[in-house]
């Protein structure tokens, strides 16, 4: 007898998902397509980026190859090519080298590049703190102190990636201008950074030993 329930079970089950699947057979199988369409699609973008990541990085080395002969002129403008259409994390580096390239013919117009890309929100905060110190390197020897902080500052704080460098910077800008407050604020700071790297730690103490002794009180 519970044979013939566990039949009758069977057949109204079979009946239930037979109307389900007349109802909504269209809406199962459009489903399942958008599916493999979107897996599809996603494998499809992965490759394209895949490869224009490829061609970027040799049209990079062949830019960088031309760098190191000592054609500027030319891997600068195959550096700009690349800033204007490589991949995101191509383009970035792009820009840095373009600029670096430019610096060979004019270095106010490269640190204006510099500038730029400091001052480009999308870029991320250790490239930008990159082309702040690129851009002082450049105007180093031809720009005031107080331009010299407001342009290096923000790369000085105790997280910055290149914090050590902006320091120095700072000091060496301040001993041009013959601020001597100035100059040991910031050989103070490179001192009592325990991270400063040992070769910084023994420019700073030769400038130090640059400076007039302190008054005694």
């Amino acid at each position: 007898m519970s044979e013939l329930f566990d039949e009758v079970d069977e057949d109204v089950r079979r009946e239930q998902l037979k109307k389900l699947w007349d109802k909504y057979s269209l809406y199962i199988v459009a489903l399942a397509l958008l599916i493999v369409a979107g897996v599809g699609g996603w494998r499809g973008y992965e490759y394209l980026e895949a490869k224009k990541a490829a061609e970027a990085g040799a049209l990079f080395d062949k830019a960088v190859e031309l760098s190191d002969a000592n054609k500027h002129a030319e891997a600068e403008a195959a550096f700009a090519d690349l800033a204007a259409k490589a991949p995101r994390g191509y383009r970035i580096l792009a820009r840095l080298r373009t600029a670096a390239e430019a610096a060979h013919r004019d270095k106010q117009a490269a640190a204006k590049m510099y500038d730029d890309i400091a001052a480009d929100s999308s870029v991320g905060a250790p490239e930008r703190d990159l082309a702040r110190i690129r851009a002082a390197q450049l105007l180093l020897e031809t720009t005031p102190y107080p331009n010299m902080l407001q342009r290096l500052e923000p790369a000085t704080a105790k997280d910055a990636t290149f914090r050590h460098t902006a320091r120095e910077l700072l000091a060496l800008s301040a001993w041009r201008a013959n601020d001597t407050a100035a100059t040991r604020q910031w050989l103070d700071v490179i001192a009592n950074d325990g991270e400063s790297p040992p070769a910084l730690r023994s420019r700073a103490e030769a400038l130090q030993a640059l400076l007039p002794p302190v008054a005694k009180s």
